[in-house]
Parts: C-alpha cells; sequence; structure tokens
C-alpha cells in the first residue's frame, strides 16, 4: 500500500565518487540488509545497485554507482559512463570521499563532473573513525574550495556514526512524491542479481591480483525444489584458464570454500535453505568484448 499522506516525500539519490571509499558500505548501512557487495578491492560495483529506504516520512531510493576511475577496458568505460550518466536522474547526489586518505586527483575530476549540475551535491566525509577530529577541518576546507556543496556531513558508514544525521539532511532536497516501492521491499533488482553478486563478493575476498576483476557470474537457475530448499545454479566465468584453476583451486577447495560462505549470505537473503552449484567457465578477454559484455548484463543504457 502507498503513503497518502499529502507531504511524504520521495526522490532518487545518486551515490558517487572513487573506487573504495565506501559507497555499498553505506548503502547497506541504510539499507539495513547486504544488498552492494563490498570489499577493499577498487572498482567493486559494476552496475548502478538500487537501494530502497523507507520510513513513516519518505522514501529515498539510493543508486550505488561504479566507482569512477581510470578506465583500462570497455567494462572500465562502462562503468564510468554508467556512474555519470546517473547524475542527471536525480534529485540528490552524495560525493562521498575517503576521510583517511584524504583528497585525490581523482576527486578532482569528478569535481569537475559535478560542476555542472544543477543537482545539490552533498559532500559526504566517510571513515572519520579513521582520522583524528582535529583533520577534518582543513580536509572540508580544501573540497569546500573546489565546489559549493549544499551540505557537508562526516560519517562512518561501517560503524554507522552520523549516518541518520546525513538522512535527515537529504530529506530537506526530496520533494513531495510518491512511494515507488512497497515499505518492505529494499531493492529493485531482482533476487538472482544480488545471489550473483554475493558469490562475486566471496571471490573477490579470496583471491588477488589480476583474478577480482576477471570475474562475472550469473544465475543460470533459481527455483524451489519440492523439498522447499531453493536450487541456485551460478556460472563464474574468467578469462583465463589459469583463472579457472585458480577459481577452482587444488582438488577444488577454492569453490567448495567460495559456495559454502555464499550460501550463508543468500540464506540470509532468502529466508530460506538453499543447495548452490557452481561452475567455472573460460570467456577469453570478456571485459572487452562488447557482445559477452551484452550477455553478461553489462549495458551501456543501463
Amino acid at each position: 500500500m502507498t503513503k497518502s499522506k499529502s507531504k511524504f516525500k520521495s526522490g532518487f539519490v545518486a551515490i558517487v565518487g572513487r573506487p573504495n571509499v565506501g559507497k555499498s558500505t553505506l548503502m547497506n548501512q541504510v539499507i539495513g540488509q547486504k544488498i552492494a557487495i563490498m570489499s577493499d578491492k577498487p572498482q567493486t560495483t559494476r552496475n548502478k545497485i538500487h537501494g530502497v529506504y523507507t520510513t513513516n516520512e519518505m522514501q529515498i531510493v539510493f543508486l550505488d554507482t561504479p566507482g569512477i576511475h581510470k578506465r583500462q577496458s570497455k567494462l572500465g568505460d562502462f562503468m564510468n559512463t554508467t556512474a555519470l550518466n546517473t547524475l542527471g536522474e536525480v534529485e540528490a547526489v552524495l560525493f562521498l570521499v575517503d576521510a583517511a586518505e584524504g583528497f585525490g586527483g581523482g576527486d578532482r575530476f569528478i569535481i569537475e563532473k559535478l560542476k555542472g549540475l544543477s543537482t545539490p551535491v552533498i559532500l559526504v566525509l566517510n571513515k572519520i573513525d579513521r582520522v583524528e577530529p582535529e583533520a577534518l577541518l582543513p580536509l572540508i576546507e580544501e573540497y569546500s574550495k573546489l565546489h559549493d556543496f549544499a551540505e557537508i556531513v562526516p560519517i562512518s558508514a561501517m560503524l554507522g556514526n552520523n549516518v541518520n544525521t546525513l538522512l535527515e539532511q537529504l530529506g530537506k532536497y526530496l520533494p513531495e512524491g510518491p512511494q515507488y516501492y512497497p515499505e518492505d521491499q529494499i531493492t529493485d533488482h531482482p533476487e538472482q542479481f544480488v545471489c550473483a553478486e554475493l558469490i562475486r563478493e566471496k571471490i573477490l575476498h579470496m583471491t588477488r591480483e589480476e583474478v577480482p576483476h576477471s570475474i562475472a557470474v550469473t544465475i543460470e537457475d533459481m527455483r524451489v525444489q519440492d523439498n522447499g530448499v531453493v536450487y541456485v545454479g551460478a556460472v563464474i566465468f574468467v578469462e583465463r584458464d589459469s583463472q579457472k584453476g585458480i577459481i577452482i583451486g587444488k582438488q577444488g577447495a577454492m569453490l567448495k570454500e567460495v559456495g559454502k560462505r555464499a550460501r550463508m549470505d543468500i540464506e540470509r537473503l532468502l529466508g530460506s535453505k538453499i543447495f548452490l552449484e557452481l561452475w567455472v567457465k573460460v570467456k577469453k578477454d570478456w571485459r572487452n568484448q562488447d557482445r559477452v559484455l551484452k550477455d553478461l548484463g553489462f549495458h551501456r543504457d543501463a
């Protein structure tokens, strides 16, 4: 049932920033459940992830965008295009920066893209739990010289510090509008998409060097069996045979551990027991092939 209050507010908010500044962590903290994968490796998010936050007064649809970065493949080009195209679709933009890392060249590049917007931009200084309080003011002054931000809010997305304050500030920029999604819905992505991302997250955590960015995951089959257990069949795509060997591991140990960890998260997501079956296949240089990217769900107009 949609909200009928005349002053109910709603709108779309984009989260942008350099890779690995905590965009997915922030959205998961706001939503209260994992819908975007988290990793200490950059360029983790590849698609726009929509998270839905609803109260009695407002509904915010968050768009967690890929980190804007120097492209190294057609996939990287897709990710940058996806992030930048989002900026014209929203009521407000959260520009998330890593307070512990400080100002960087990537921040300057993003600010240049933000300057032409009429959309209010809120500067969010994340990871304040990792910096001394007296270091924040000089950092705020440095960013403020480059752009006239509508608000500046320091937070810790991981710990939840000041996140409610950020939500209150966002409410000021939302217009009166309808409730787009039911109040218990937290994402507009199908369950298959989130399940595939959770599997990819486990691989990101367990591999290193070139392997993480060479991986894509698709759900080939998902159904409730007669015994009530949900069957999930997923394919992990890599670019080279050597990467396939790494993912499978000695006597299948790596793939088994990936499946074990992913199954726990997917069961929490679905609220039921699952049987997870994983396959590993090679698609040579898939990140630079337009047809393969499209088959795997990476569309330039996404």
